[in-house]
């Protein structure tokens, strides 16, 4: 194996879309793939190119709990999607790369644990299905998620919220100017896992300077700090200057210097819509510095259109920078004074809108904890949601997650049995997150 081998996994999925001309569209990954053959990269030693696989329902059930099941919500497309994660997590953990790389379509940050329809282009969370496969096959516990996606990794925040092994951060326009409209630094996670969720909403018009400046300030010290296993990189590349849904002001040589700062283990393609102005350039940036190469050519032909940050965007840097810190490193006595004020039981409601297919959903999501320090409790949720496919749906969800004590099991199947008694739900679902299991009672 050639010293910095680099992964990369291909699928543009030609037989799926939402609608003829949407931006998330095959073209995002053929323009990538024309230049990388163009550049003669594919003949380079440190290149290796790997064939995605279709994941299973249970790697997706490990994540996702579909209503009425997921099986119906999904097509052929998203399974090869991520199994396209699967194979590159499998690539790296056998040891026959470094790194790898997936750039495989339809995306999945915007997707959610609980799953009524397409949300942000997304259906199934592709990195979170990677995140739990990896916990499963390899035994790996701590992982770090780093979102450099231009919208907030809405799905992917919902899905590690109670989870103190997951470190996600987020960087992304914020949310008052750009979808989802979430991802602001108070939204730290749940009690238990206060401050392992870190969100980082920087101004439109923010550009390679505001970026390098986050991460060397901020980002590079909190990973440092946590020690994670592996690093995973949600690769969104929607922050780019020329990209037609955002604000940024992002090159490709502030990406790849990123990506080589960063050296994450596995990196998945998210966003990114300036399909010949950016994503080239931005992917081919990328791949050089993940496998070690020199990037330092690499420049988009419309350059000379970027935008200066102006000084408001490196003041909210620095805000981010300072306040953040605080919180993440200040995090242990946060869990400790918020654990005591729960008293045992947390909730949060949450509106949640598809926007592709038009569905509201509400839902209450209750967090019981154990007593047992080596047991994380478990969780509910209550989910209705109208204009679905399907009719409006109502569930009740019961989440057993890795390592629940047999008390606490016990304790949740309980409470699933009385909710099915009170006739008030379309389905009552228990997931079993360690082997997604959906069992309906």
């Amino acid at each position: 194996m050639a010293k910095d081998t680099l992964g990369l996994v291909f699928f543009p999925a030609f037989d799926w879309m939402i609608s003829p001309g949407h931006p998330e569209r095959q073209e995002r990954l053929l323009y990538t793939r024309d230049q990388l053959e163009e550049e003669g990269l594919f003949d380079c030693e440190e290149i290796r190119e790997y064939r995605p696989r279709l994941a299973q329902l249970n790697d997706l059930q490990r994540v996702h709990v579909g209503v009425p099941n997921i099986a119906r919500l999904i097509t052929p497309a998203h399974l090869t999607s991520a199994g396209g994660c699967l194979a590159a997590a499998d690539a790296v953990m056998q040891h026959e790369v470094k790194r790898a790389f997936a750039l495989v379509r339809p995306p999945g940050h915007h997707a959610m644990r609980v799953v009524h329809g397409i949300r942000g282009f997304c259906t199934v969370n592709i990195e979170a299905i990677m995140v739990e496969y990896l916990r499963s096959r390899y035994n790996i516990r701590k992982i770090a998620v780093v979102d450099t996606d231009v919208h907030h990794g809405d799905g992917s925040q919902d899905v590690f919220y109670h989870d103190p092994d997951t470190l996600y951060i987020s960087f992304h326009q914020d949310g008052r100017t750009l979808y989802p409209g979430t991802g602001f630094p108070e939204e730290a996670g749940s009690p238990a896992a206060w401050g392992t969720n870190i969100n980082l909403p920087l101004l439109p018009g923010t550009g390679d300077k505001g970026l390098h400046r986050l991460y060397d300030g901020l980002i590079a010290p909190i990973l440092e700090d946590f020690e994670p296993e592996l690093i995973i990189n949600s690769a969104g590349q929607d922050n780019h200057f020329s990209d037609p849904l955002a604000s940024m002001q992002v090159t490709a040589q502030g990406y790849a210097r990123l990506a080589d700062k960063l050296k994450a283990d596995i990196a998945v393609l998210e966003g990114g819509y300036s399909i010949e102005s950016a994503l080239p350039y931005v992917n081919t940036g990328i791949i050089l510095a993940m496998a070690g190469m020199d990037y330092s050519k690499v420049v988009e032909p419309d350059l000379r259109t970027r935008r200066p940050q102006d000084a408001r965007c490196d003041k909210r840097v620095e805000q981010l920078i300072e306040a953040s810190g605080e919180l993440y490193f200040g995090r242990h006595e946060q869990q400790k004074r918020l654990l005591e004020k729960c008293g045992g039981l947390w909730q949060r409601r949450k509106h949640i809108y598809y926007d592709e297919d038009g569905i509201r959903e509400e839902q209450v999501e209750s967090v019981h904890y154990c007593a047992h320090n080596d047991c994380r409790g478990y969780f509910t949720i209550q989910t209705a949601a109208e204009g679905t496919r399907f009719g409006d749906q109502s569930a009740f969800i019961v989440c057993l997650p890795r390592g629940i004590c047999a008390k606490c099991r016990q304790r949740a199947l309980d409470e699933a049995l009385r909710e099915k008694k009170t006739g008030r739900w379309q389905y009552v679902f228990v997931q079993q997150i360690t082997d997604g299991f959906i069992e309906t009672i």
